[in-house]
């Protein structure tokens, strides 16, 4: 961790920014709200000369992302006009263009648990387990503060089956809580990341199936628009994402 005075422009905000991008977690602090907020423009500028490929940068009021291998959030605090510096962690890519399963997901931002049972369903539901979802810490941040999902933001829905044997047709039972539907054994996962220009086709989302049982496999390839994302774009609340069934993101 490092504490960088004068660091809302000059070689300051500078050096703050070769930190983040080795990975350091860097506070930087400036006499003047106005000079941050120059320090924003400035980062503005820059970054539009610069290949998206290369860094991500989101601004909003008080807020900036700006890092060579990650996006990064500089929230400040106007009672001090210090500046906190967080790195995000961004979708990773094998050479072929493959997602790489993400890390840590059970740490993330969790959002809820929609259950569509086979038995409420015909027996044939699309997918008949709890749909636990999770979404990476700095983009949840970034989307309280703005209302909109950030290129590099992930979606993880780990899926779980309902616990059985089941003791009455609706694959509920008894527990001591009393009768209903409890989570048992993890059954694959799900991922969807924003990137407005590499998922152009499909509204700026790409989905991801990394088996509908355990194990989950390391990496997973595109799905086609015809598998996921139509139905998304079709009847998603919010920029293809359920937000109606996570009320962390439809407050």
């Amino acid at each position: 961790m490092a504490v960088i005075t004068g660091g809302s422009s000059g070689i300051g905000c500078a050096t703050a920014q070769r930190l983040v991008a080795a990975g350091a977690s860097v506070f930087i602090t400036g006499r003047r709200q106005d000079a941050l907020e120059a320090a924003v423009a400035q980062a503005d500028r820059q970054f539009k000369r610069r290949s998206r490929h290369e860094e991500d940068l989101v601004v909003t009021v008080g807020i900036i992302g700006l890092c060579a291998i990650g996006t990064v959030v500089f929230a400040q605090r106007q009672e001090t006009h210090t500046a906190l510096v967080r790195q995000r962690y961004l979708p990773e890519y094998t050479q072929d263009g493959d997602l790489v399963l993400p890390k840590n997901w059970r740490t993330w931002v969790y959002l809820g648990s929609p259950l569509t049972p086979d038995a409420l369903n015909g027996g044939k539901a699309n997918f008949p387990e709890y749909h636990n979802v999770y979404m990476e810490p700095g983009s949840y941040e970034l989307y309280k503060q703005t209302g909109v999902f950030p290129d590099g933001t992930i979606l993880f829905k780990e899926l779980q089956r309902v616990l059985g044997p089941p003791q009455f047709p609706d694959e509920s039972l008894t527990e001591p809580s009393g009768r209903g539907y409890f989570p048992g054994e993890f059954n694959g996962a799900d991922v969807t990341v924003k990137d407005t220009k590499r998922y152009a086709d499909t509204g700026g989302w790409g989905y991801y199936n990394f088996n509908h049982h355990e194990p989950k496999v390391p990496t997973a390839k595109l799905k086609a628009k015809s598998e996921c994302a139509f139905c998304h774009i079709a009847s998603a609340k919010k920029d293809e994402v359920w937000t109606q069934f996570y009320r962390l993101l439809d407050e």
